[in-house]
Parts: structure tokens; C-alpha cells; sequence
């Protein structure tokens, strides 16, 4: 029995003050990253797609929002889509702003392989693993989208791809409103696949390069 499980990042946030915004609640989609919804939408109409899960988060929710209507499919909720948490969530953090060169912040920086800073990679590996089997398993011989963030997808790509999971944010295949399909024969994982269905409004967005619009 054949099953692909969709893992599709949500479009861009408005987010003008380049919050780490993390789990905040009240980050929303921009107008762009609503036309990403859309479009990621139109990618998946010709497909096979029977169930589908978001994280809580109102961003992933609102891109979630487009696919539910053209599929008349009600969407799911599960905690373990959810974005990581971050020790830095409601400030501005990022390279090339300071903050890590501040002697407050080595202390919480000081192992990157765990992070120190936030949910072990591990731990979201994991709860992102078990997220896919049950979407897996709902949508048994057809496609289930599963509607997260950047890291999460990322982390649980690497680690079914046996890489390390510890990584520079910056080279993350894992684009706005992009597609990690993960392609399953039974229950046994058979291949990976990537696609950016809204490429063309990507180097539109501003947070397009960053990790801040996890």
C-alpha cells in the first residue's frame, strides 16, 4: 500500500519588526504569504489527498485554510506539528545583529549540537516522526498534507536522511509554502521528495533567506 505524506511550511508572516516570533501567538500571514497559500493549494488539486493535519499556530492554520476549501476536507489540529520553542522567541536575534557576540547570551548558546537554546533537535525529531506516521496511517493508500514550519520539517527530513541534525539555519532546503514529501510503502519509507510550488513569489518576500519565519 502506497502512502505520501505531504509536509507543507506555511507561507510568509507579517512580521514587519523581524520578531524571532517562534510560538507567539498573533503572527499571521501577509498578503504574500496568503497568495502562497493559494498557490501551494492549486499545486496539490490533482492529488490523491484525504487527510489533513495542521500545527495550532494561526500561520499554518491560515495556509492550511485554502487547501481545506478546494479539497472540502475539515482540518485536523496536532500539537506535535507545532513550531520548536526558542529561549530567544519575541526578540530580534539573528546573524549579523549582535547578539551573538553579547556576553548574556553565551551561556544559553553554549551547545549548538543540542541546541541549549531550545527543544532538542532530538525530541522534535521525534514528535515530528510519530506526527508523520499517524498522518501516514490516517490517509492509508492515498497523500495526507501536513501543514508545519521550517525547522521541524527540516529536522525530521535530516533525520530520516541519517545527516546530523545539528545545522547552519541558512542552508535549510525547506523554502516559504515549499513541499517535503516523504514516500512510504506500507510502513516502510521509500524515497524523499522537495518542491517549491510558490517559487515565483518567494524572492518577493523579504523573509524568504531567513529563519526568522520558522
Amino acid at each position: 500500500m502506497k502512502t505520501v505524506v505531504h509536509l507543507l511550511r506555511h507561507g510568509e508572516v507579517d512580521n514587519p519588526a523581524g520578531i524571532l516570533y517562534g510560538r507567539l501567538p498573533g503572527y499571521v500571514l501577509s498578503d504574500l504569504g496568503q497568495q502562497m497559500a493559494v498557490v501551494a493549494a492549486e499545486w496539490f488539486a490533482d492529488r490523491d489527498v484525504t487527510a489533513l493535519v495542521s500545527s495550532p499556530l494561526e500561520r499554518a492554520q491560515q495556509t492550511a485554510r485554502p487547501l481545506a476549501e478546494q479539497l472540502g476536507l475539515p482540518v485536523d489540529t496536532d500539537d506535535r506539528l507545532i513550531e520548536g520553542d526558542n529561549h530567544f522567541e519575541g526578540s530580534r536575534f539573528g546573524v549579523g545583529d549582535g547578539a551573538l557576540r553579547h556576553p548574556r547570551n553565551w551561556w544559553v548558546l553554549r551547545n549548538p549540537f543540542r541546541p541549549s537554546w531550545g527543544e532538542p533537535y532530538s525530541e522534535m525529531a521525534a514528535r515530528m516522526l510519530a506526527a508523520l506516521h499517524t498522518a501516514r496511517e490516517a490517509a492509508a493508500g492515498h497523500e495526507a498534507v501536513c501543514v508545519s514550519h521550517q525547522l521541524p520539517i527540516w529536522t525530521l527530513r535530516s533525520h530520516l536522511s541519517g545527516r546530523r541534525l545539528w545545522h547552519d539555519p541558512r542552508q535549510r532546503e525547506c523554502a516559504l509554502a515549499s513541499v517535503t514529501s516523504f514516500h512510504f510503502d506500507g510502513d516502510q519509507l521509500r524515497g524523499i521528495e522537495y518542491a517549491e510550488p510558490a517559487a515565483h513569489l518567494i524572492g518577493l518576500s523579504p523573509d524568504a533567506g531567513t529563519a526568522k519565519g520558522a
